[in-house]
């Protein structure tokens, strides 16, 4: 049968229609491996050794973070955002920043829908963890996974909110500069400067 016949549709989910297929498979990587030590890790790995599975399962919930955070959102949507905190007050502000539509080509739907799949599960994951762990009672595992809970919530909705504010500034940028709004507030200021008082 020929491989051409059946084409992939744009957007499915499979890696290699990615334009950026290793950051996808490290992502992913990522967002599993820490659910699959927490999963599996007490039954094969660390049997009856918690500080172990604790070390292991932070340090990649922080990787994950990091990966996330600096590296995938930039390449597979586009995104970044980070706080920065005015030293003077002390208070702390979210900074959101995409990348210019114009420069960056047409986004890949295949990284797009792995994003944001990824994003929006691991959450909902660990929460049913948290359920788990309430339901038999292990509130030291609870501990584990009210830091995951943490660290993938304050991605999620980071990355939520850069992507709204990325459509909302796509949308003001198109509505200004193609539909002519900037040229028409520019020439009623200029004329109204020009008429005087009438």
């Amino acid at each position: 049968m020929d491989a051409n016949a059946n084409p992939t549709p744009p957007g499915a989910l499979s890696w290699r229609l990615s334009s950026h297929p290793i950051t996808l498979l490290v992502f992913l990587t990522f967002r599993v491996s820490s659910l699959v030590v927490y999963l599996i890790g007490p039954i094969l790995l660390f049997y009856e050794n918690f500080v172990l599975l604790f070390i292991v399962t932070i340090l990649l919930l922080a990787a994950d973070f990091y990966y996330l955070k600096n590296i995938a959102g930039r390449r597979l949507v586009g995104l970044r955002w980070w706080n920065e905190v005015d030293a003077a007050t002390g208070t702390c502000q979210w900074v959101f920043e995409s990348s210019d539509p114009a420069t960056r080509g047409p986004q890949n739907m295949t990284d797009s829908r792995f994003f944001w799949l990824a994003l929006y599960a691991q959450p909902c994951l660990w929460v049913a963890m948290a359920v788990g762990a309430l339901v038999r009672l292990q509130f030291i595992w609870l501990s584990l996974v009210v830091v995951a809970l943490i660290l993938t919530v304050t991605n999620t909705l980071a990355f939520s909110r850069c992507d709204r504010f990325s459509q909302a500034s796509n949308l003001a940028s198109s509505a200004l500069y193609s539909g002519g709004l900037a040229r028409n507030l520019a020439g009623g200021v200029v004329s109204r400067m020009f008429r005087g008082g009438s």
